[in-house]
């Protein structure tokens, strides 16, 4: 760990900081030469899927296909170090929650099923047979199969998600909360209200062609760095590449490409945007709606692909026209002069993308502002042609993957109805528990066996402590898991950690043979996916193995051969085949290179609403974004929770944030030079975080560094989870239940740490 310090950044994003950081986490692991030899499948067709992000492959391919943080996903996971028996007759689980994130992942590897117990607040070793009937024996104890929950992160391939919600369902429930509740949950809601599908419209590829991309509320250079890569080749060609983004992210100004020898030679780099806005937090649905006043203004409109293709242009237009620019500017944080030019590049352009992340998503009002954008993307007929169309960007690798599959606490008819068809079943309607409402089930007592396939659930949900009390008032908490992290500390009152085989890791079949798992990345293509390295552990199991054992104790054999499944997961995809469409003939379409799209009728002009046309909306702006409410009152400041470039989702890989200049250190908060002035305090000074409790519940995060940085007046930045103690769990989206993690009140208290 280095020495704590803040010291400004002035190189690019990736470059020669990229390669010594890469080199720094391969000697960390403890494995370099193991590391090395399975980047070298990284994303390669006869190799596995990185375990980070979820941005798509080019079809071309690359001999080096992965970038900074998809090295320390792989290295983190192929360490050398290895949590084993003696590790946890050491630790008692009182010592190890007083730990921080970084700490208890850097154990290293689990290796074997473990069960708390109670009286030596310790875990102890359990054998797989008995871990397995004690789950299906509390599942049976239950008194009606909805006191379960069964919670999914985005890291779970197609195969362990589609095998996980199919037990949910044939046991009796529809309670499949699961990661993307809390990310891009407004992004499937409002393109599915508006195009009939909740997923992006375009392909790689069509960056290639566009001549304009806009980026709203997303840090490429730190969650999905490969992605710098292509925004810096379609500048070079001469595509306008707008970045809208409240806090200045270096990997949306300047990139330097690790592959190109000669530029990393000379140490230069080059532009990735052509302009940059940085509004106020929760002020993007105003920019948009500024720009479509320009575009009504100047009629600069695809009247013929309004006419065929749309409804609702009309209501859409009074909405628009009725808005003041007063408004707008008070919202966006942003001049009239500054929305107008980004409405001119849209509007020069012939094909557009627009592209969205978290800035867009947990706020309030996150489904209007998805419907907003694809309202501009439609005045222009920028949906269904090349060059063009929606794409939110998605996080973990197969979070858009698992909700393919059916793990969704709101499936809709048609899957219920194919699942009765094959299966030969009568199943549960209704819908189920997402996140949030999962964690008031457990508070409420009305769910009591929580089983999470993969994921740090604690540390990902706002309300951390109301949510920690929640999962340890369940009877039994059962975690699969490659490494230890908060959740597994959090306990029921019978606790599992159930040790699985990792996506870089070889999951062989009986006879050795490697079996292939799947993954959906955020352009629909799906490909498969198949570790090279030993195990970990001998006593490790499959994702797959852990469910279908669960599925053979708890249901039996008669409706579902679960034992089979768990031996050659291409029954699996024959299923799915079968259940899901789009996947017909998934066996042999998966094994070609780079494998096969999925498609989207949205990119033929088809679209799936029950009107048959793509649906503008009518929404109003808010009455006032939370930064315009906070200014009324004294101390007040909006705080947006975002990740280190350390970091991926909940797992700390280090303590620096390379991009904002911050070195051996997480608890910082990032404010204006002005806020800092105005509320009498001092650049470096430690204070505490105090959020709203008009619930009564006390929030507080305590001794955070003041860091001046490059953001809007009134508006805050520090990391998660270290800040989600501080995010209200009631303080959710309309339509799509996610935390507002980009719309936190907070005001700063003296700390009792010194500077």
């Amino acid at each position: 760990m280095s020495k704590p310090r803040i010291e400004s950044y002035k190189g690019p994003a990736a470059g020669w900081g990229a390669l010594k950081a890469v080199g720094t986490h391969l000697s960390h692991s403890g494995a370099p030469l193991a590391n090395v030899r399975a980047l070298l499948k990284l994303n390669q067709p006869d190799g596995f899927d990185c375990p980070g992000c979820a941005w798509g492959d080019p079809e071309h391919g690359s001999s080096f296909e992965f970038c900074e943080n998809g090295v320390k996903a792989v290295s983190w996971e192929t360490t050398s170090k290895r949590v084993d028996d003696a590790f946890f007759e050491r630790y008692t689980v009182s010592e190890m929650k007083r730990w921080d994130d970084y700490r208890l992942e850097d154990q290293g590897r689990l290796t074997r099923p473990m069960r708390f117990d109670r009286a030596s607040d310790r875990y102890v070793p359990i054998e797989w047979s008995d871990a397995l009937d004690l789950i299906a024996d509390h599942l049976r104890a239950l008194d009606d199969p909805d006191q379960a929950l069964f919670y999914t992160s985005g890291k779970a391939c197609n195969e362990s998600a589609y095998t996980f919600q199919l037990l949910a369902r044939l046991y009796g429930t529809n309670n499949l909360p699961d990661c993307s509740n809390m990310c891009h949950e407004a992004s499937g809601v409002g393109l599915g209200e508006a195009l009939g599908v909740g997923k992006g419209s375009v392909l790689l590829d069509d960056f290639e062609r566009a001549e304009a991309i806009f980026s709203f509320g997303q840090n490429p250079g730190t969650n999905h760095p490969r992605m710098l890569g292509t925004l810096r080749e379609a500048h070079e060609r001469g595509c306008e590449v707008v970045a809208i983004n409240t806090l200045k992210e270096r990997g949306l100004e300047r990139f330097a490409d690790p592959q190109r020898k000669f530029e990393m030679l000379r140490g230069g780099s080059e532009a990735v945007s052509s302009m940059y806005l940085c509004p106020k937090l929760g002020g993007d649905m105003a920019i948009v709606r500024g720009m479509a006043k320009v575009v009504f203004e100047r009629d600069a409109l695809d009247h013929d692909f309004i006419a065929r293709y749309t409804q609702g242009v009309d209501a859409y237009r009074a909405v628009v026209e009725a808005t003041a620019w007063e408004t707008i500017e008070a919202q966006s944080g942003l001049s009239r002069a500054e929305i107008t030019r980004a409405a001119e590049i849209y509007i020069r352009s012939n094909a557009t993308i627009i592209c969205w992340a978290m800035g867009i998503t947990q706020h309030e009002h996150s489904v209007a502002s998805v419907r907003e954008i694809v309202n501009l993307l439609l005045l222009r007929g920028n949906i269904g042609k090349p060059g063009a169309g929606t794409c939110p960007v998605r996080g973990h690798s197969n979070v858009q993957g698992d909700r393919t599959m059916g793990v969704n606490e709101k499936a809709p008819e048609w899957f219920f109805q194919a699942l009765e068809r094959y299966y030969g079943v009568s199943l549960k309607r209704g819908h189920g528990h997402d996140t949030v409402s999962a964690i008031r089930a457990m508070r409420e007592g009305a769910c009591r066996v929580f089983i999470g396939l993969a994921g740090n659930f604690a540390r990902a949900t706002s309300d951390s402590n109301v949510c920690e009390a929640a999962l340890s008032s369940c009877n039994l908490t059962v975690h699969m898991s490659t490494k230890l992290n908060r959740s597994h500390l959090v306990t029921g009152r019978d606790a599992l950690i159930l040790p699985v085989i990792g996506r870089v890791e070889t999951d062989a079949k009986a006879d050795g043979t490697p079996q292939l798992i799947t993954v959906e990345d955020s352009m629909s293509m799906v490909h498969g996916s198949a570790g090279i390295q030993r195990p970990a552990s001998p006593m490790l199991r499959s994702e797959v193995a852990v469910i279908c054992g669960i599925g053979e104790r708890l249901l039996g054999s008669q409706v579902v051969d679960w034992m089979a499944l768990a031996e050659d997961y291409d029954r699996i995809r024959d299923q799915i085949a079968e259940v899901i469409p789009g996947f017909s003939d998934f066996n042999r379409r998966v094994r070609e290179p780079r494998g096969f799209w999925l498609g989207n009728p949205g990119a033929r002009r088809e679209f799936s609403t029950a009107s048959g046309f793509a649906e503008f909306s009518s929404d109003p702006l808010p009455e006032a974004v939370l930064h315009q409410r906070l200014a009324r009152e004294t101390g007040w400041l909006t705080l947006q929770t975002l990740r280190s470039h350390d970091q991926y989702n909940t797992t700390v890989y280090g303590y620096d944030d390379r991009y904002r200049g911050v070195k051996g250190m997480r608890r910082v908060i990032f404010l204006n030079p002005n806020d800092i002035e105005r509320l009498g305090l001092k650049d470096g000074q430690w204070v505490d975080l105090v959020g709203r409790e008009e619930d009564g519940v006390p929030r507080r995060a305590e001794a955070f560094r003041i860091v001046s940085y490059d953001t809007p007046e009134g508006c805050a930045a520090a990391y998660y989870p270290e800040t989600n103690p501080l995010i209200p769990l009631d303080s959710v989206g309309i339509k799509s239940n996610t935390p507002n993690s980009k719309s936190v009140a907070v005001r700063l208290a003296p700390s009792a740490r010194l500077a």
